[in-house]
């Protein structure tokens, strides 16, 4: 089966691109806030290599570079592979894992919050037929759910006894489902060789300008947050950065 391409070339409407990239800033400003907590010294560094690989990405999701979706290898795979992997990287050394310990939970907590407005952009790429309705909270995608209980959860990250630990290990566990659902279901719908569901109105927004940004790094920064948190709740039993 051929998905419908009818609006691969279509531009996003201005006002939600406009808005898309507010909540990039957002999310790269909380993200550095993140980092500036843990290691101040190389905060800047990280944060430009972050901003310079968004930019790269910008650049090419302006120039066309992702809609040519017959293209082997998928194009698309240079948006997610290399965050997704440099991810594992930073789980496989010491001096690595150290950094990750000194990230703040309760920063990456708060970051969560962006999945609010990323859940309201969807939408309205859906309205405008960029993205499938399986992708948004009228479908299948309920990651909404983890923007909304993201205060609730920041608190817990701010207290420092068994219960609100073991609170916001469970949050981070089930909010974790909800992100991975929603990748799967997004990779799935879009008009790659392994393309399973949305032919009619498959997911073209994220090969788009701004909209690339959010499978290549706010995605990664907030699968980041709760690997984090993760490992932080399961490794440190009477601590909780803040």
């Amino acid at each position: 089966m051929h998905p419908n391409l009818s609006h691969l070339y279509t531009n996003p409407p201005l006002w939600l691109s406009l808005c898309f990239s507010g909540i990039m800033i957002i999310t790269l400003a909380v993200f550095y806030s993140a980092l500036r907590k843990a290691i101040p010294s190389k905060a800047g560094f990280i944060f430009f290599a972050i901003i310079t690989w968004l930019a790269v990405l910008l650049v090419l999701a302006q120039s066309g570079f992702f809609l040519k979706t017959d293209a082997v290898p998928p194009r698309f795979f240079l948006v997610i592979v290399p965050p997704f992997t440099l991810i594992l990287v930073l789980f496989l050394t010491k001096t690595t894992r150290q950094f990750l310990d000194q990230l703040p939970l309760q920063t990456l907590t708060w970051l969560n919050i962006v999945r609010i407005p990323v859940e309201l952009v969807l939408y309205g790429l859906f309205t405008h037929h960029f993205i499938p309705e399986l992708m948004t909270f009228e479908g299948r995608n309920f990651d909404i759910l983890s923007g909304i209980t993201a205060p609730l959860a920041a608190y817990w990250a701010s207290q420092k006894t068994p219960a609100a630990r073991t609170k916001l290990l469970l949050w981070n566990i089930l909010a974790l489902l909800l992100l991975t659902n929603i990748v799967a279901h997004a990779v799935l719908a879009a008009p790659l060789p392994i393309q399973q569901l949305a032919f009619d109105q498959p997911n073209v927004g994220v090969l788009k300008f701004p909209f690339v940004g959010l499978p290549g790094v706010i995605v990664p920064l907030v699968l980041l947050g709760h690997l984090v948190s993760i490992r932080q709740l399961t490794r440190v039993p009477k601590t909780v950065a803040s």
